[in-house]
């Protein structure tokens, strides 16, 4: 792969940092994982209730009101966001304030950062997202380095070379971990028993079987310094995380100036520029700013309130989606008519009561939501996903009418013979206790009711038998699926 090395310097003065990390979780258990994040310092947040150590979640200075994220959102989009109680159906976000300083030891430098708050949102169809919120301590820091220390904390399995290397430093004990073990033996141990595992797969791949490359998603607010110009160059860099490569050397993934025209045209939001800038990618959304700190108070309050959500529902809406695909993939569809049934009914569920098209009565939620839709290819994989499992579903009613037609000529046959022969022939011959030994004297008819008999028994023992087994796997398939949408 060929990288331009060396590219333009573009020096960093405040980075914020907000990585989400899906994970599924058994919708039964859900009332004994609530009572876990109560016992473990998270609090149920509730947005007409004032926010306690506001400064502490979410910055100096930075106020996320209910009434601004009740206005942003339409009424049918805000009753599932914001549910004035765990019992309500929608997202339940719980908060814990971590305020604590850690550091990342990468290569041979030192990131010093910030933990400002977690939090543990649980989902529709078990589903659910942990949320950090992080601050780097330096703000001298060039934009290479930031986007290092962000590449190399989302990756939770580093799996690639220029992934490896990074661990987390306690200043308070010496300890280290990697991002996986920081995340789940130091930071957050109680999910460990509350994240589901498929048993074919290994790693938090294993949780969700449809995340992607074991890397949680960011998203970050950078303010550069004061009237900095933000080339295309850099704006292309933050979209891709292009930080450094694994021998600590700045670079961009692209070479051809009009290529990187091309991607920005379909990630970039620049109503702003060119004081502010929007990117989103598979990767991350950011905002960039070159304007000073204190005069993006409300930026950075939309950042953490309004934008968040937006951001959220929409990774929710991707993730839903990619699940479902990934489930009509695991179908033996000659044999799951009812979990493809199944399905269907899941993203009818799912269409009906979370998925819209239209959340936000403010123009620029509007054009950040078209964003999040173009990026996360939401319209296409919904519109995969039910042409798929309408496909499936007609390939199996095609599939089953045969079977019935082939079960109804079977008993055609076993009525037309029972009904000449009575079954009389040989049955009377059982009622006797040595009937049985008769059979040596049976006539070719006899011998053709014997057979027919026998045969229309055992069918009738295959037939319960086999309904009550796939009675039984049906029952199992539903519990794996998760069609609780609260």
């Amino acid at each position: 792969m060929s990288i331009q090395k060396n590219p333009e310097k573009l020096q960093m003065t405040d980075a914020y940092m907000t990585f989400l990390l899906p994970f599924g979780f058994d919708q039964r258990r859900r009332e004994e994982t609530i009572i876990d994040l109560e016992s473990n310092g998270y609090t149920y947040f509730q947005i007409d209730e004032a926010v306690v150590d506001e400064d502490v979640l979410y910055g100096h200075g930075i106020e996320v009101l209910g009434k601004e994220l009740e206005q942003y959102f339409y009424p049918y989009i805000e009753d599932k966001l914001f549910p004035c109680s765990p019992e309500k159906k929608g997202f339940h976000r719980y908060t814990a304030i971590i305020g604590k300083n850690y550091t990342m030891q990468l290569r041979d430098e030192l990131y010093d950062f910030y933990m400002r708050s977690t939090d543990i949102i649980l989902c529709p169809f078990g589903i659910a997202f942990l949320v950090l919120r992080i601050d780097l301590k330096d703000s001298s820091e060039d934009i290479s380095d930031v986007l290092d220390f962000i590449q190399h904390f989302r990756a939770i399995e580093p799996n690639l070379k220029e992934d490896k290397g990074a661990t987390i430093i306690i200043p308070q004990t010496g300890q280290t971990f990697t991002i996986h073990d920081y995340l789940f033996e130091h930071l957050c141990p109680f999910l460990k028993k509350t994240v589901l595992h498929e048993r074919k797969l290994e790693g938090h791949f294993g949780t969700l079987p449809y995340f992607e490359d074991e890397r949680m998603y960011v998203s970050s607010f950078l303010v550069t310094e004061t009237d900095a110009f933000i080339s295309e160059e850099n704006l292309f860099r933050i979209g891709n995380l292009n930080g450094k490569d694994p021998d600590g050397m700045p670079f961009v993934s692209a070479t051809n100036p009009d290529y990187i025209q091309q991607s920005l045209s379909e990630s970039l939001h620049d109503r702003w520029a060119p004081h502010l800038y929007m990117i989103a990618t598979d990767h991350n959304f950011s905002t960039v700013s070159n304007r000073p700190v204190d005069e993006l108070t409300n930026e950075l309050s939309q950042y953490m309130g309004t934008h968040y959500y937006n951001l959220l529902l929409h990774y929710f809406y991707k993730i839903m989606l990619l699940r479902v695909s990934f489930e009509y993939s695991e179908v033996e569809w000659k044999r799951d008519e009812f979990y493809v049934k199944s399905l269907i009914k899941l993203i009818n569920v799912f269409s009906s009561s979370y998925y819209f098209i239209e959340i936000s009565t403010r123009t620029g939620g509007k054009e950040l939501s078209k964003l999040f839709r173009k990026t996360f290819r939401i319209d296409a994989r919904f519109d995969e996903v039910n042409t798929t499992l309408q496909e499936l579903y007609k390939s199996q009613e095609n599939s089953n009418a045969s079977r019935v037609n082939t079960l109804l000529f079977i008993l055609t046959i076993f009525t037309v013979i029972s009904g000449i022969y009575g079954m009389n022939l040989v049955i009377k011959d059982w009622e006797a206790p040595s009937g049985w030994k008769e059979y040596s004297s049976y006539t070719v008819f006899e011998w053709i009711s014997l057979a027919t008999a026998v045969t229309g028994i055992g069918l009738s023992v295959y037939l319960i038998i086999s309904t009550f087994g796939r009675l039984f796997k049906q029952w199992l398939r539903k519990k794996k699926l998760h069609m609780h949408d609260q």
